[in-house]
């Protein structure tokens, strides 16, 4: 038996252990399959996630890890620590968490873990709850990025969140500093009920200043129905870019078309359709550049969501990007697990 492979068993079998005696836990697995081409680069990697919990009325620990293979690919597996983290309470004035942990705050346009990549962004370092309001949730932190290279201090920052519920309008906040350039980026969101509909608007501004603001409209059309109708667009200069979010990469890494260049604009449309333990979606975008006529981008995303029971629940997605240079297609298979 390989070392590695010997290692990740004996991981496992700890953690599996441990879970037994936790108070909460839960199982995560996602399967990302390329199809593109003709039928030459058809491969699926698989992540499996397990993480247990265990806590008093002042303190927690969280632990999870993440194995990830190719499925078919003869390559070796790897496992490593996804989250580790303690939690406690500060004289019922605020929280304290340290270790390394998995942030995603509004929108996600400025932080947020990237689940679909092998390797999710987490931050090490530690973040303080403040309850100074009714009204909000303020959250503190410092924290280095969790990127693995030897440069891993240099992506260091610090950011202040903050949440809430103003006269029926959520807002979230988001202000952080780059340890290595001395740079901020700021993200507004703003979401709330309008005349039987759900509006949004997300602005950001990333550290180089560039510039991304989306806005929405969603309509439920009966309990079961809802339509929806967006717009992306980005500034003139560089393109917006954050590394390590939700958006950071495209179909291949982040399950999504990521972010888009200069002057780009994404009109959406969306539709879901709930029946019983039975979810359906679809959204088609139209991509265009403000600057450029002949740009034209057409993806279609299909979605198909089944509740197994009230502790797992299974997704299946599908997804073609016309983007110009070839035909992406991708399929994604989640499954969730909780106790």
């Amino acid at each position: 038996m390989k070392k590695n492979l010997r290692n990740i068993l004996v991981l496992a079998m700890g953690l599996m252990t441990t879970v037994s005696f936790a108070q909460d836990w839960n199982v995560d697995s996602r399967t990302r399959i390329d199809m593109s081409g003709d039928n030459s680069m058809n491969t699926a990697d698989q992540r499996a996630t397990m993480g247990a919990t265990w806590g008093g009325s002042d303190w927690g620990i969280h632990v999870s890890s993440d194995v990830n293979y190719t499925i078919g690919g003869g390559e070796d597996v790897s496992m490593s620590i996804y989250e580790a983290h303690a939690s406690t309470d500060l004289f019922g004035m605020a929280s304290m968490t340290i270790g390394r942990q998995a942030l995603s705050y509004g929108s996600g346009a400025l932080m947020s873990t990237n689940d679909w990549s092998a390797n999710r962004t987490t931050w090490d370092g530690m973040s303080f709850g403040l309850g100074l309001s009714d009204m909000a949730d303020i959250t503190i932190g410092y924290h280095a990025q969790n990127a693995g290279g030897v440069d891993e201090e240099s992506t260091g920052n610090m950011h202040v969140n903050v949440a809430g519920e103003f006269s029926g309008w959520n807002v979230n906040v988001l202000y952080m500093t780059d340890e290595g350039t001395d740079d901020a980026a700021t993200g507004i969101d703003i979401s709330g009920a309008l005349m039987g509909a759900t509006i949004s608007a997300s602005m950001n501004t990333d550290f180089e200043g560039d510039e991304m603001t989306s806005y929405g409209l969603a309509y439920a059309v009966n309990d079961d129905m809802s339509v929806s109708i967006g717009m992306a667009s980005y500034g003139d200069d560089a393109g917006f870019n954050m590394a390590g979010t939700n958006m950071d990469g495209s179909w291949a890494t982040t399950g999504g078309i990521g972010y888009l260049g200069a002057n780009a604009e994404d009109l959406s449309y969306g539709l879901t359709y709930n029946m019983g333990g039975i979810s359906l979606s679809a959204t088609m975008h139209n991509i265009t550049d403000a600057q450029d006529d002949t740009v034209e981008r057409d993806v279609t995303q299909i979605g198909l969501g089944y509740a197994l029971g009230d502790n797992a629940s299974l997704g299946i997605s599908y997804a073609t990007d016309n983007n110009g240079t070839s035909d992406d297609k991708y399929t994604w298979v989640t499954l969730n697990v909780t106790p």
